[in-house]
């Protein structure tokens, strides 16, 4: 099964799943529970979440593996916080 485990110099180890996540962010404390929040309260399930950084308060990138498509106003909450740089949708052909 393929595998991210390097995204723009940021080492990690995800597998990868039809309906993903991926979101660029500054590493500040929180994050994990405003995303896991702000999905949860949309009613979206996370299969797998997995996170890589370059440095301390740098930048981060999570990605998360998702059961279903993901709508553009929960994205939407997402970039409104004003660590997250980048929340867009990634859609694979895997079984």
């Amino acid at each position: 099964k393929p595998r991210f485990i390097q995204i723009k110099g940021i080492n990690m180890d995800a597998d990868v799943g039809a309906h993903m996540i991926y979101i660029a962010n500054t590493d500040v404390p929180g994050m994990i529970g405003f995303m896991g929040t702000t999905l949860g309260d949309a009613g979206v399930n996370i299969a797998n979440f997995q996170l890589g950084r370059e440095k301390e308060k740098g930048e981060a990138i999570a990605l998360l593996y998702v059961d279903g498509v993901v709508e553009q106003s929960v994205l939407d909450k997402l970039t409104a916080h004003p660590a997250i740089k980048q929340a867009k949708p990634l859609v694979f052909n895997v079984d």
